[in-house]
């Protein structure tokens, strides 16, 4: 008897614990503090996440206030739940390379997001860090072998790049600052007019800022298939 009445004491205690644990895990958070959430990359421009989800984890509540570009790395099952609501949505799965804009600068958005699936969900996204456009003017790849636009709105331009084995893009003027992303990467050669020849081994999920205006070239020298993203901001 005396057993039972000292768990029938701990439970009563725990019970509030529970409690405030839960109302700890409901606390929504700004996205840049978000858990899985890295900034790794910040200017005039930009804010860039690494986002990388594990299997069986939550980005728990978090609120997103701008406008930001998002381009999927690594595709997982995700469900997508609103703060307040208990609605959960059937499992997503974003496939590697999908390219997104969303923008909550009206009316910010506050939702939690869960890895249902076995792979690690991998996005690579990028918040502007000013509401409003520099008034920056991008080139256009129109026609370019190789780069399809994806993307073209008030804030940014962007292109996707694929690129077979011993393939090269034709040569465009990139005008304004921007930022690739690669969604799988291999060997390259850049070539720009004036400067030597520049090979690189870019890596899937890997970024880089690039200044503008500057013409260049690309061409695979690998043995994989290449898959850039590139963006010019407005």
């Amino acid at each position: 008897m005396k057993e039972i009445a000292t768990a029938a004491v701990i439970a009563v205690w725990l019970l509030p614990i529970g409690h405030l644990v839960a109302q700890e895990e409901e606390r929504a958070v700004p996205i840049l503090q978000a858990p899985f959430h890295l900034p790794v990359f910040r200017n005039e421009y930009i804010t860039l996440l690494n986002v990388n989800v594990p299997p069986g984890k939550t980005t728990g509540y978090h609120i997103h206030t701008g406008d930001s570009v998002s381009v999927n790395i690594g595709a997982a099952d995700m469900t997508n739940q609103d703060f307040g609501s208990d609605t959960v949505s059937a499992p997503q799965r974003g496939q590697p390379g999908r390219v997104t804009y969303a923008d909550y600068r009206k009316a910010s958005k506050t939702h939690k997001a869960v890895n249902v699936g076995t792979t690690t969900f991998h996005n690579i996204s990028f918040i502007f860090n000013s509401p409003t456009p520099w008034h920056l003017t991008p080139g256009s790849r129109d026609g370019k072998a190789g780069y399809t636009q994806v993307i073209d709105n008030e804030r940014v331009r962007g292109w996707r790049l694929v690129l077979d084995p011993g393939q090269s893009a034709a040569q465009i003027t990139q005008q304004s600052p921007g930022i690739r992303i690669v969604v799988q990467g291999g060997d390259i050669v850049e070539k720009v007019p004036g400067r030597p020849d520049r090979p690189m081994q870019p890596h899937t999920g890997e970024f880089f800022w690039q200044d503008g205006p500057v013409t260049r070239e690309v061409q695979n020298v690998g043995t994989t298939r290449l898959e850039l993203v590139e963006f010019e901001l407005k």
